[in-house]
């Protein structure tokens, strides 16, 4: 029996049809030749770009993460050496090397505390770099040597205890409204430049500074600022000694003599058993006197006597008794004002400092 032939040519052609109906239809123009552009065709269009791009973006996708997880592990590691190092050099070896004065300038690290204020180790190591300074370059001393390093751990506790006691200071000064002002500061440096104290121009002025304590001119009046205004301070808080130099005016002006009135009133046990005078001929740039006192003596004819002149440290009354050249023979009564560690220590009987390091 013959098996019946199959008709390829009648299978064939259905199954092909079908084939091409699978394949996507293509949109074109009437005259089927330029594929027709639609949304559809641009979103499918699209979407295969990017399902072959995916295979690229993933992996470095992932690749950034991890390149940012690293970064902040090793900045954070970073972060937490620099704090640690700078933390045990300030606190455990009590270092004062210029790398560190730099760091305590930017990060506000505490040294004490007077009452509830903070008081910042760059003060610190501004007090005691400035000193070592001076007597390494001015002295010549050594402070690696014994005797060099016996002074300078002494001077240590010193310097502590006055950034400490500013802190006292600036709350006296806030509670009272006192302040100086940068006229106040500039014309206290220029009273002292006049009488070549400070060098005799600007550069002078500049070398002295750096020479003697490697400040700049800003570290001079930061330094000058905070003593006059602890100088404001006791001559407010002080009314005792203004009250007396008030007086002593008074019967100066009541046509007492000047040597009366100095033996009565003068703190100044040397000049006042002798009325006051001072003992030698005054020029303008004597530093054995206050450049407030100089001042002062010179704007003076013979025979007068000045006002109540505020030193910083007291109050003085002057005189020229006589005019010899360029040199002036005075007298002067002296009044003392009470020690800014008076209103200090009772200031730190309510408010307690606390000393973060110990020296």
């Amino acid at each position: 029996m013959k098996k019946p032939k199959l008709k390829l040519n009648k299978i064939l052609p259905k199954r092909l049809g079908r084939i091409k109906q699978t394949e996507p239809k293509v949109s074109r123009t009437p005259d089927g030749k330029v594929p027709l552009i639609t949304s559809e065709s641009i979103t499918e269009h699209r979407e295969d770009v990017l399902s072959s791009a995916r295979k690229y973006i993933y992996p470095l996708q992932h690749s950034k993460h991890k390149v940012v997880v690293i970064s902040s592990i090793i900045f954070f590691s970073a972060l937490g050496a620099f704090i640690l190092y700078c933390g045990l050099a300030l606190y455990v070896y009590k270092s004062n090397t210029s790398f560190l004065y730099n760091v305590t300038q930017v990060v506000p690290a505490p040294v004490g505390k007077a009452g509830s204020d903070w008081v910042a180790y760059e003060n610190y190591l501004f007090e005691l770099r400035h000193y070592m300074h001076y007597y390494t370059v001015q002295q010549r001393l050594d402070f690696k040597s014994d005797a060099g390093k016996q002074q300078l751990a002494q001077y240590k506790k010193r310097a502590l205890q006055k950034v400490v006691d500013d802190g006292y200071v600036k709350r006296l000064a806030a509670q009272n409204k006192i302040t100086v002002s940068d006229k106040e500061l500039n014309a206290q440096i220029e009273l002292v430049r006049s009488q070549n104290r400070l060098g005799a121009n600007e550069k002078g002025f500049e070398d002295v500074l750096r020479d003697n304590f490697g400040w700049s001119v800003a570290d001079f009046k930061r330094s000058l600022r905070q003593e006059m205004l602890a100088q404001k301070v006791v001559a407010t808080l002080d009314t005792a000694t203004q009250s007396r130099a008030v007086a002593a005016l008074n019967e100066l002006n009541s046509g007492i003599s000047f040597a009366d009135v100095a033996k009565k009133y003068s703190d100044d046990p040397y000049s006042k058993a002798n009325g006051g005078e001072f003992g030698f001929l005054v020029d303008k740039t004597n530093r054995d006197l206050a450049p407030q006192v100089t001042d002062a003596l010179f704007k003076l004819k013979p025979g007068q006597q000045s006002g109540i002149v505020n030193t910083g440290f007291g109050l003085e009354i002057v005189k020229n008794i006589e005019t010899q050249g360029d040199k002036i023979k005075g007298a002067h009564i002296v009044f003392s004002f009470k020690n800014i560690s008076d209103y200090i220590n009772e200031l730190k009987t309510k408010h307690h400092q606390r000393l973060i390091i110990k020296l």
